[in-house]
């Protein structure tokens, strides 16, 4: 009776010994995720910038970019379901709440003239120079 009554013992101490890890991976996900979503940045053939960030479940109006001094500014909040809360999940492996990515812009980027756009989760952003900076062709006489 004993040996059977360890057994269970040390059934249940390995059980929570993997529930305790199980969170700890979680929140190390969390928060990777929580501040860096994945991002492209390509340069375009007229010299433009083409950044793309995965936002998947994040709609239009829970968005925000900015610029502060030379810097891009890309914040979302990821919410919840309705229907569920953080405790209603056995394992949770996307990051919910705040999410920011930051990227430093070049002295020639026009920041007047900055458009965004939501599709499917992907947020598609583009970059233009001032036009002072784009390459310029003169003509020879």
């Amino acid at each position: 009776m004993d040996i059977v009554k360890s057994a269970k013992n040390i059934g249940n101490e390995i059980e929570k010994g993997v529930e305790v890890a199980t969170q700890k991976v979680s929140e190390a996900f969390d928060n990777l995720a929580s501040h860096l979503p994945f991002a492209n940045l390509a340069k375009k053939e007229d010299s433009s910038f083409h950044i793309e960030i995965d936002l998947p479940g994040v709609k239009k109006e829970d968005v925000e970019i900015k610029v502060e001094d030379d810097v891009l500014v890309v914040s979302a909040v990821r919410k919840y379901k309705n229907e569920l809360s953080a405790d209603d999940y056995y394992v949770c492996e996307s990051s919910f709440g705040k999410i920011e990515r930051r990227f430093m812009l070049p002295d020639n980027i026009d920041t007047e003239h900055i458009n965004a756009e939501l599709h499917d989760g992907r947020l598609e952003i583009e970059l233009q120079k001032t036009q002072k900076a784009k390459p310029k062709s003169i003509a020879i006489k």
